[in-house]
């Protein structure tokens, strides 16, 4: 399973590449939403993890409703990691098209088992 990483923190993007690399999903991690768009309509993941709080024109916000707009991209589950722990951020995040959304700091083995869940599906 290939997942998408959008986190423009590089520690952060770097555990969380590890921690699922190291249950053998491949991960490409990118850390501007302009970037994270053009690689998932390059060759569309089969997960994409966004932050919501990322630098340049496109926000993790947009970047959800870009994929969910592609025909490749429109299904796939997105995975909202963020520090944002409003109803409101919330809200915006799943009118955008996300799936789930967990908060900064987050729980390793909560996203694992939404990874296993979404692979089990597949």
């Amino acid at each position: 399973m290939r997942i998408l990483v959008l986190e423009d923190e590089d520690s952060i993007r770097r555990m969380i590449s590890a921690l699922v690399q190291a249950r053998g999903f491949e991960v490409v991690g990118v850390s501007t939403g302009v970037k994270a768009v053009d690689e998932a309509l390059q060759r569309a993941p089969d997960v994409a993890i966004l932050d919501l709080m990322v630098p340049g024109a496109f926000d993790g916000f947009e970047v959800c409703r870009r994929l969910r707009a592609h025909t490749a991209t429109a299904n796939m589950p997105i995975i909202i990691i963020s520090a944002l722990d409003d109803t409101e951020s919330r809200r915006k995040a799943t009118e955008a098209g996300a799936t789930t959304y967990f908060v900064k700091p987050f729980s390793a083995i909560a996203l694992l088992k939404e990874l296993e869940a979404v692979k089990a599906r597949r």
